[in-house]
Formats: C-alpha cells, structure tokens, sequence
C-alpha cells in the first residue's frame, strides 16, 4: 500500500497496520532487555516515546520506530558488571549525545567527512567483535536446557531460510514463540513473576549514576549504531521516493536518535536506534506513512504499563532465549563479513589486513588499556583503535607481488 493509499483507511485499520510494525520490532526490542537484566516494560516505554521523540524533530516526516539495539548488549553487560546498573546508563546518556555530535559534524562538513572516519574497512570488524564477543553468554543460556533452545533455534532458522512476506522479518519473535509453546506443554515454564504482576504496573526505571569509567567505555561502541542509521537512512528513502538524507537532513535523523537513546538512559532503558526489521518491513509493505509507526510507538507506550505483559515476558524460559542468541550473535558478526563484502573492501592490502587482525584480536581478546583510573577495552578499545589505524596507515595500491 502506497503513502496516499493509508491515509485513506479508516482508523481501526490504521491502528491495525501500526501495531503490527510494533510486533515486528517486539521480539527484539524485548529481547535485549531481558538479556541486560532491564524491565522490558522499560524497553517498551523508552522504544515509544523515544520514536515519538524522533518524529518531532525529523518533523513528522520519516517512516521511523526506534527500537533497542543488539549492538549494546555486551557492552550493557560488561559495563553493568564494572559499575552497576546506574553506572552504565550514565554511559548510554553520554552515547547519546555522541550521536549529537556526529549529527553536528554532518551538518558542518557532510556525510563524507563522517564516512572518513568510519570506513567499511573499520566498521565491518567491529561489528563481528560485537558478535562474537558476545558467543559465550548465549551457549551459556543454550545449555541450561539444549532441547528448548534447539528447538527456538531450528525454528527461527527455518523463518530466516524458508518463510516470506512479513513473517521472513520476525525470526526471533517465531523462534521464541514456538520454544515458549514446547516449554510449555513440556512444564519448564516458571509463572510466578506473571502471577505476581499487577494488570496496571508502571515500568520500573532506574536512576543512573554518574561514572567516568563507564562512560569511556560506552561511547566507542556507537560507530556502529551510527553507520547502521545513515544504511537505514538510505533504504527509506528509496523506498519511500523521497530523500530524507537531504530533508529533513541526516544531521536531523541521526539528532533524533540521539536524544531518544539520551532520554531512554535517563529512565534504566537501553538506547534507541532505527530499527533495521521495521526498514525491512517498510521496503517489503510499502507502508511509508509516518502516522504508522507513530501509532506503533503509542502502541508500545499503552503495553509497557500494562504489569501482565512484562510480567508475561519475564517468564520466557533463559534457554529459549539462549537459543535465539546462538543465531542471532553469528548473525551480528555475518553482518560485519557481509559490510566488508558489499563495499568490495580489497584483502590482498596488507594495511587492511592489519586494521582487521588488530580490531578483531583487541575486541575479542577483551584488551584493556588504562590511564589512571580511567580505562578503555574490549569493543570500544577496538573501535578507537580501528579509526585511528585507518586514519593512519598510508592506503596506497600495493605493488603485484
């Protein structure tokens, strides 16, 4: 259905077609709270008003739902190990306002001054360290019960392999539907968090903390999120006919994000970023009228204080969830190989083979480098150091050997 197309349906069913961009967004925007040990009524609450927040300063005018993102998982966990919960929501705020920043240089100097600076050469690795950094935590969840989690997986599997249409988009809301049904009939299901849930529940936030070491630990790890916006950018725009790189402008697009990650730290939620399932849908649907996803956000909002849904989700067996991120975190890193194949990044040069070998030993490895008392490590060590090679190292055509 075209732009024009929707503005003409009536309001059930324009309520009817946002709710169910929610849904293509609901497995993951849940799953990434459940997984960092946040209220995933705040995820859904901080989701809405986050997405509202973007429209108003893109002007109503971009087809957008900002959800939470994968990106943030293992730096979420690392940080919250370190510094508590309030510590590295502090980092998340500060994550924030770095997307306000690029915003600003990208009105200042252009979009190629931004991709200088965060090449495919540099992003592609961080990504796969995102991943992969993150492949032991899922098999621990896997083999708290590896029947349940094969099955999530298989199921989510056969999704990505074989359905189509809107369905194709959901992998890991199917995958965690049918796990949570075999755990059911299996008896594996504990529901007392449900029972114990009111019908009316407001989320529960957290207040962050002020910390300068979850900070710089933080702020590195939004180059990825960032360079995933400008793709998003581009895919609306082509499929709306509109460029919405030009107007509103990507300094005013990737500003939205901002805030809305900024604002969803402040309240214990994890940061918003355009959401990469809900583009997919768009291209697939056609659907590119922003009241959608406006009605989508709203839709998230009204679930979050709604005690029995965050209750509900809180039951999800922790291997069914294991077995979506065996999937899900291989993924991740494919997309980091896919960036690399996509931008025909040359692998005879030597200098890209260092970028890549440095950024991914320093990410994976969990290097850690310290000044004081202040410290970088892991992804956003590699991240820095990745710019900073790429940025340095001469890129000359090599000589044939």
């Amino acid at each position: 259905m075209e732009n024009n197309q929707i503005t003409k349906l009536s309001p059930a069913k324009m309520t009817l077609v946002g709710v169910q961009f929610l849904f293509v967004a609901f497995g993951a925007t849940v799953l990434v709270p459940l997984l960092v040990g946040i209220d995933p009524a705040v995820a859904l609450f901080t989701a809405g008003v986050g997405t509202l927040i973007f429209h108003l300063i893109t002007k109503g005018m971009v087809p957008v739902f900002l959800g939470s993102s994968f990106a943030f998982i293992a730096p979420i966990l690392k940080a919250t190990e370190l510094y508590g919960l309030p510590g590295a929501l502090s980092g998340l705020i500060a994550v924030g306002l770095v997307y306000g920043i690029v915003s600003l240089l990208i009105k200042w100097r252009g979009i190629k001054f931004v991709e200088r600076l965060f090449p495919p050469i540099v992003v592609g690795p961080v990504i796969m360290v995102i991943g992969l950094s993150l492949a032991s935590a899922g098999v621990d969840m896997a083999k708290t019960n590896w029947v349940l989690a094969v099955v999530s997986l298989l199921s989510a599997i056969a999704v990505v392999t074989f359905a189509k249409g809107v369905l194709k988009l959901i992998p890991v809301f199917v995958g965690i539907v049918v796990g949570y049904i075999v755990a059911l009939v299996w008896g594996k299901v504990d529901y007392s968090a449900l029972a114990s849930a009111s019908w009316f529940q407001l989320p529960e936030f957290t207040k962050p903390e002020f910390s300068w070491h979850a900070i710089l630990f933080m702020l590195p790890v939004a180059i990825a999120p960032i360079i995933e916006h400008i793709g998003d950018m581009y895919t609306i725009s082509n499929v709306a006919g509109k460029n919405f790189v030009e107007k509103p402008g990507l300094n005013r697009t990737l500003l939205g994000d901002g805030i809305a990650t900024a604002f969803a730290g402040f309240l214990g939620g994890p940061p918003n970023t355009t959401y990469s399932e809900v583009t997919g849908a768009i291209s697939l649907t056609k659907v590119t009228n922003p009241r959608v996803l406006q009605i989508a956000a709203v839709t998230g909002i009204v679930f979050s204080v709604i005690g029995k849904v965050s209750g509900f989700l809180k039951t999800i067996p922790q291997s069914v969830l294991g077995g979506i991120m065996v999937l899900l975190f291989g993924m991740i890193a494919s997309v980091g190989i896919k960036s690399l194949i996509d931008s025909k990044t040359d692998m005879n040069k030597t200098r890209n083979q260092v970028i890549i070998s440095v950024i991914l030993t320093i990410g994976i490895g969990g290097a850690v480098m310290s000044w004081g008392r202040f410290s970088l490590s892991g992804i956003g060590l590699a991240s820095v150091v990745g710019v900073l090679l790429n940025l340095v190292l001469p890129n000359k055509k090599e000589e044939a050997s």
